[in-house]
């Protein structure tokens, strides 16, 4: 299959559908991508992991010209998004593009969640098998692109439970404080879950519900200075925002949400309008179509599994 955007809803097929991402096909191949025990700890005091290199330049390329596609309001395809956001800025001088759901569109971005690489950091920072939640893409166009607030992911997820859930935010530019690219506030994942404060309006909305420690902390945020086709890992705590794009070149981005095996609905909870998302009933868990198995590490890594470190009880 061609990786382009197609009408068919890929989110059926639960395992590649290109040749983008080559498979290990033993449990040795997936050494190779294994995060080191002094990364898994760095995201265990801090709350992030950066500098995981998941895609190569090809992968880039090629995600960039699905992306330039889906930005067409009018392309095919397009009504399979949960959310589609044109310009979700509330500046109109501004555009962020922000959609949900692209796997369920275009194969590169259908088969990233199969990428070894991510799969493998993802498996050990969760602890445990996981699956999709929902991928989302961001695009601010040079010059003149919007900023994401300060939030926490996992106030927009309280609609399921437990909190066990991780991000993976994927360059697809190089990314820097011209280009807007992410801030990060080490061990702000300690804070625990703060309001919703929104996502695309005032930057510094959030300082509203800190308190005065919190406020100093929020001082030694430090930008997520990361290269094409490396990705960054967080807490879905971890309180993290985006300013806007001053430079000449454009910040575009996937992030891929995962949740571990496990994870149940928790609709009764739900604190804002779930757009196009399918219901799921009140703790039931979260599988089948939407949301399958990426990685079962029995399955994957065998006689292997003791020998990879992973965070437990995440």
């Amino acid at each position: 299959m061609e990786t382009s955007a197609v009408n068919k809803d890929l989110s059926t097929i639960h395992s590649s559908v290109s040749g983008l991402f080559q498979q290990p096909v033993s449990p040795e191949e997936w050494k190779q991508y294994a995060l080191s025990q002094e990364q898994l700890d760095f995201f265990k005091k801090n709350g992030y992991l950066s500098g995981v290199k998941i895609l190569t330049d090809e992968q880039v390329d090629q995600l960039n010209d699905e992306l330039k596609k889906m930005v067409n309001p009018a392309s095919p395809g397009n009504g399979l998004f949960y959310e589609y956001h044109g310009n979700e800025s509330q500046d109109p001088d501004k555009v962020l593009f922000h959609a949900l759901g692209a796997w369920r569109i275009a194969p590169g971005f259908h088969d990233i969640l199969w990428a070894p690489a991510f799969r493998m950091a993802a498996y050990q920072l969760l602890g445990g098998t996981f699956r999709q939640f929902h991928d989302q893409l961001f695009y601010k166009p040079a010059g003149h692109g919007g900023v994401v607030a300060w939030h926490q992911d996992y106030s927009y997820w309280t609609w399921t439970k437990p909190m066990k859930h991780l991000t993976c935010w994927v360059a697809l530019d190089d990314a820097n404080e011209e280009n807007g690219c992410l801030y990060y506030i080490p061990k702000s994942q300690q804070w625990g879950l703060l309001p919703i404060t929104g996502l695309a309006g005032d930057m510094l909305a959030v300082k509203e519900v800190l308190n005065d420690e919190q406020k100093k902390e929020f001082e030694n945020r430090i930008p997520n200075i990361i290269k094409k086709g490396y990705a960054s890992f967080h807490h879905p705590l971890m309180m993290h925002g985006s300013y806007e794009n001053r430079s000449s070149r454009p910040r575009r981005a996937t992030v891929l949400n995962v949740i571990r095996d496990g994870v149940v609905s928790n609709m009764a909870n739900a604190n804002q309008d779930l757009g196009g998302f399918p219901v799921i009933p009140q703790d039931t868990p979260m599988n089948g179509q939407f949301f399958p198995v990426l990685f079962d590490a029995e399955k994957e890594l065998g006689s292997l599994v003791s020998k990879i470190p992973t965070l437990k009880g995440q």
